[in-house]
């Protein structure tokens, strides 16, 4: 992985026919969508659509599997950039993944709805994808409980409570609204901080 600036959401990473199909399933959800539906608002013939995808549920695959890709690469950006300090390392991660549940709300709204939606084999690799950033957080949490930083009785317990609050951000923000990502990912932060014992 080369370096990414993981603050940055300027640029989607979605291809045009996919950024539709976002919208689309986002709008009608998975098993509300046709295929037809799915050609129509990506401005395709239905033999167009099958050329670049086989199926519906290649796309919302390939959607998943992009939106996991797109939010590890930048965990891994904002672990790097805390180096070895620990209340960094968290302060980092959840910023990341508050402005990731805010800068691509529709993505991040899909990817934790329609998980059901997978066929077996595309559901267990999104489980596992999901697992291995979990289990990312509670590797911060463990080692700042083992330097005595953090005051953390269950770290999964924890990691599973703050994940639960910062993908929330999916489900109401808006760009309306009064709160912009980033103050929403500073005032997270503070929270994540209270609950390890650091504020």
């Amino acid at each position: 992985m080369g370096e990414m600036d993981w603050r940055n959401f300027e640029q989607d990473s979605l291809p045009p026919l996919l950024r539709c199909a976002v919208k689309t399933f986002v709008a009608h959800g998975y098993h509300g969508t046709s295929t037809r539906t799915l050609a129509r608002a990506a401005g395709l013939s239905l033999p167009g659509l099958y050329y670049h995808f086989a199926s519906k549920h290649a796309i919302i695959v390939a959607i998943m599997d992009l939106a996991m890709d797109d939010l590890w690469r930048r965990s891994l950006a904002a672990h790097a950039e805390a180096g070895d300090d620990v209340v960094l390392q968290l302060g980092l991660h959840i910023q990341c993944l508050a402005l990731f549940h805010a800068h691509r709300r529709e993505l991040a709204f899909l990817a934790s709805t329609e998980l059901r939606s997978l066929e077996p084999e595309a559901q267990a690799r999104s489980i596992a994808a999901r697992d291995r950033q979990e289990y990312l957080l509670i590797d911060i949490l463990r080692l700042g409980a083992t330097r005595g930083a953090f005051d953390v009785a269950d770290a999964s317990q924890l990691a599973r409570a703050l994940i639960t609050m910062c993908t929330g951000i999916s489900q109401w923000f808006s760009t309306a609204g009064p709160l912009s990502p980033g103050s929403i990912a500073n005032d997270y932060v503070r929270y994540a901080q209270r609950l390890v014992g650091l504020v």
